[in-house]
């Protein structure tokens, strides 16, 4: 949706949505979250090497790595961070968007859980759970623009599920 690539420059009398107004408040509620994750696991990690939890970590590091890569070459041009879809935007159901409605908040969501059970790090796994609820209360924020900008949208959202295949 939107996008970091030049986009056509708005004509007299177009009205240019603000941060604020393409859903930046999410974008910094999600930044803040996700540095806390980074930042936490180094500084509060264990020094236990259980490898019960730095292999699923490491699983979940790099299935994050695939879906987030798939995520934005699906979306292309018009990745972007806020939740507003800009409205040249298009909505894309093919690809890894087949099997997920939010491939990159599932992508964040894994990478930054798989990153606190790399670091075997408590504080960092509850502020990678904080961002998961917040990503999931994103998400749906996001399927109200999205469900008003595509009459196609509420039936993509019955067929895919929103982070999980075939589960949520």
């Amino acid at each position: 949706m939107g996008g970091w690539f030049p986009r056509p420059m708005p004509t007299e009398g177009d009205a240019v949505p603000s941060f604020f107004q393409r859903g930046g408040r999410w974008v910094l509620g999600q930044s803040a979250l996700l540095l806390a994750v980074i930042i936490l696991a180094p500084l509060f990690r264990s020094d236990d090497r259980n490898l019960a939890l730095m292999i699923p970590g490491a699983v979940l590091l790099s299935l994050s790595a695939v879906i987030g890569g798939s995520g934005a070459i699906g979306l292309g041009r018009g990745l972007t961070p806020f939740p507003k879809p800009t409205i040249n935007a298009r909505l894309v159901q093919r690809g890894i968007y087949g099997l997920v409605r939010h491939p990159l908040y599932t992508s964040v969501m894994a990478g930054a859980l798989g990153w606190a059970l790399v670091w075997r790090s408590w504080p960092a796994l509850l502020a990678g759970l904080a961002l998961s609820l917040f990503l999931d209360a994103k998400a749906r924020h996001e399927e109200r623009w999205l469900r008003e900008q595509f009459p196609e949208y509420a039936e993509y959202a019955q067929r895919v599920r929103r982070f999980i295949p075939w589960v949520y």
